[in-house]
């Protein structure tokens, strides 16, 4: 019995002792805890942490891991922590020397990255990323020989990556992009022959591709994009097996197309776009079992001949803007296809549209326009209306009639037909197509009265029927209320006629409050495979010819200009309180100006010239602070120029023959008396001529939300003599991309 007891003391004994031990062994060591506390003091806006005190054991705090042996902090994960503060270079950080990882990601880290980073010899995982740190990558970085991951990017630093980097051997994953780095890329990073992801875009390098580079052959993803690199890429790159991913986009890289590039058997993304590729495309000897779902950006380059029919083997393919002019063999390899994005536009295709196309079942995205592709538009694209969510053949030369095709496209988002030669009417299928989003058949020669019959689609935004043989009324009193979602109409240069009762706008809720659309962002829009992809808006804005990217989604705008509409402006167009563009000039509309304008407190642009309107211009139209270009000119107005510093920045344009308006000294900078005798000006004596035509068009994709929004307005004035003067027409045209 005596002996029984003995043993279970001893046991117990045992026990007690091994868990001291290892309580001893899992507890924080005082001088690291002390580290991390005086680290936390170094930021005095810091609110998170409360986990972090002298009470508690460190190794038990949030974001904090250490050695299950030693005690000491091994991990410090601070992901989108507000220290709001630089890192200084006595930081008691750098006391925490058995770090293996620190991850300060997002952290509103500003100042430079201090040298004292080179103490953390023992780190293998380093993320500073999406900060503001400024000045150069310390040298000291050299001294991390044992690191495999480093990301430095989406912050502001400058000079030369530091050549002590090429020590880094067992580096895997490097990220410098999106930040300002400069100089060539050193040939000794060939040296890392262990990445598998190096991202450097978004920087200012410059020079060439190392050869060096033949090294990396654990590649797997690489981003160039975004930079000055030039000259060729390398002839042979059959070497880079792991590759799946591939962006040297918006470079200025030249010379023949890559074959070699897609006989790798990974390959799925492809981005060489905007460069100074030129020549004829092979690739080379793609089987069909390799790159079944490539995605190939070639856009913006110099190619010329044939598209070939490899592409059949691709998932989206965008060849726009290059000098390609015709298509290879249509071989019965399309039939299998599987491509779902497809744009060739702004090339030099000629004659018929191939009937290939047809076979495309699964495209989604097709994008013709800007070539000159003529005769009619085949009736077999009907067979891929089911699948299309976005048509695009503006601006070709294209006869006929739009075909009654659209029965089975209730996908369909976006169509778009303008600048071509269609004429007679427009389909009524189109009936059929409930997510229709934007229609653009401007400068066709359509001879069809209003479709009113379209104020059903319950997603239809934009509706630009610009520049064709319309004609009738606008309003038919017997139809309930249609078009309550438009943002944008520009029913302009048609022969519409009739007046429009007060309450026409009364319907018009998308014009009247912002209302959410599940694919809605602040710019109608969103990219697809990450890349943004749209046409532009162009802008003809006092002569000068403007191209803009993007149209933000609260745009809205209404154009009725060049029509023959009589009667009053109706007054429920004061309820339309998102509304920025108005132009109801070159009509017959008579009476009053509605003082309802005045609660267009968005109104940016404003045009009821060349009309019939009398009585005075509204007083309160003085106090639209967006309102920066008017224009009243060519009507019967009398009285006073309203007071405000948007009408006195205006030309005397804006406001001639009207010759019983006053107050116009300060406008003029000459004497102006009321009542004057009416004179011809030297501007009624020359030809009427269009100086001010504002065009919006933007297209952007985004599979599952908003597929794509054409935005389009123009908003138009007549010849003034200043503008001339100043923005003659004969200039040379200028483009001029937006900033979203």
């Amino acid at each position: 019995m005596m002996i029984r007891c003995h043993c279970y003391f001893f046991c117990l004994i045992f026990v007690l002792l091994h868990t001291l031990a290892s309580s001893t062994l899992n507890h924080c060591l005082n001088y690291q805890r002390d580290a991390l506390l005086e680290f936390k003091d170094e930021f005095p806006s810091l609110l998170e942490l409360s986990s972090w005190n002298k009470s508690s054991d460190c190794c038990s705090w949030v974001e904090v891991t250490c050695d299950a042996k030693s005690g000491k902090v091994i991990l410090l994960e601070l992901p989108s922590t507000s220290l709001n503060s630089s890192l200084k270079p006595n930081s008691s950080l750098f006391k925490l020397q058995h770090l293996t990882k620190l991850s300060l990601y997002n952290c509103s880290l500003y100042g430079e990255i201090p040298s004292s980073l080179g103490y953390l010899s023992r780190l293998t995982i380093l993320d500073l990323s999406y900060n503001a740190l400024v000045g150069q990558i310390p040298a000291s970085i050299g001294n991390l020989s044992l690191i495999s991951f480093l990301d430095l990017s989406n912050n502001r630093l400058v000079g030369q990556v530091p050549t002590s980097i090429e020590k880094l051997f067992h580096l895997e994953w490097l990220v410098l992009s999106n930040n300002q780095l400069v100089g060539k890329v050193l040939a000794s990073l060939g040296n890392l022959t262990q990445l598998y992801y190096l991202g450097l875009g978004n920087n200012n390098f410059r020079g060439n591709i190392p050869v060096s580079f033949s090294n990396l052959t654990k590649l797997k993803e690489v981003y160039l994009n975004n930079n000055y690199f030039e000259f060729m890429l390398p002839l042979n790159m059959s070497g880079f097996q792991e590759l799946s991913y591939f962006d040297v986009g918006e470079n200025s890289f030249s010379g023949p197309f890559p074959s070699s590039l897609f006989t790798l058997p990974l390959l799925m993304k492809v981005f060489m776009g905007r460069n100074n590729f030129e020549g004829p495309i092979d690739f080379g000897t793609i089987s069909s079992s390799s790159n079944p779902g490539l995605v190939l950006y070639l856009d913006h380059n110099k190619f010329t001949g044939q598209v070939p029919e490899s592409i059949s083997k691709f998932l989206d393919v965008d060849f726009s803007y290059n000098s390609f002019s015709s298509f290879g063999k249509s071989s019965e390899v399309l039939e299998e296809t599987q491509i779902q994005q497809l744009d060739l536009s702004s090339n030099s295709f000629r004659g018929p549209l191939p009937q290939w196309i047809c076979k495309l079942r699964s495209l989604d995205f097709l994008d013709l326009s800007n070539n000159s592709f003529s005769g009619s538009i085949p009736q077999c694209l009907r067979n891929l209306t089911v699948s299309l969510n976005q048509l695009l053949l503006s601006n070709n030369n294209f006869s006929g009639t739009l075909p009654d095709m659209f029965v089975n496209a209730t996908n369909l988002k976006v169509l778009d037909v303008s600048r071509n030669q269609l004429e007679g009417k427009l389909p009524k299928s189109l009936i059929s197509c409930n997510h229709l989003q934007f229609l653009n058949v401007q400068m066709n020669i359509i001879k069809d009265t209003f479709p009113f019959w379209l104020g059903s689609l319950p997603s239809l935004n934009v509706l630009i029927l610009r520049s064709n043989q319309f004609y009738g009324p606008v309003y038919q009193p017997h139809l309930s209320a249609g078009f309550q979602n438009l943002r944008v109409i520009d029913i302009s240069h048609n022969g519409f006629s009739g007046s429009l009762p007060p309450s026409y706008f009364s319907y018009w809720h998308n014009m009247a409050r912002i209302v959410e659309q599940d694919y809605d962002d602040e710019n109608l829009g969103n990219p697809r495979y990450g890349i943004d992809f749209h046409n532009t808006m162009e802008m003809v804005h006092k002569g000068v010819y403007t191209e803009f990217e993007r149209i933000r989604r609260d745009f809205r705008a209404i154009d009725f200009s060049g029509n023959n509409f009589f009667g009053n402006i109706p007054e429920s167009i004061g309820l339309l309180k998102e509304l920025r563009v108005l132009n109801l000039s070159s009509n017959a509309f008579t009476n009053n100006i509605p003082q309802s304008l005045a609660s267009l407190t968005k109104l940016e642009a404003l045009d009821l010239s060349r009309n019939n309107l009398s009585g005075q211009i509204p007083r309160d139209l003085g106090n639209l602070f967006f309102l920066s270009i008017m224009n009243f000119s060519h009507n019967n107005l009398e009285g006073p120029i309203p007071q405000g510093t948007q009408f006195q920045r205006q030309n005397c344009s804006s406001f001639m023959d009207n010759p019983k308006l006053y107050g116009l000294e300060e406008i003029c900078r000459e004497t102006h008396v009321a009542n004057p005798i009416p004179q011809k000006s030297e501007d009624m004596l020359e030809p009427k001529e269009q100086v001010i035509n504002w065009i919006a068009a933007a297209i952007a994709y985004g599979p599952g939300v908003f597929c794509g929004l054409v935005i389009g307005h123009i908003f138009t004035s007549h010849k003034h003599e200043w503008f001339m003067e100043k923005f003659g027409l004969n200039k040379p045209r200028r483009f001029i991309k937006s900033i979203s």
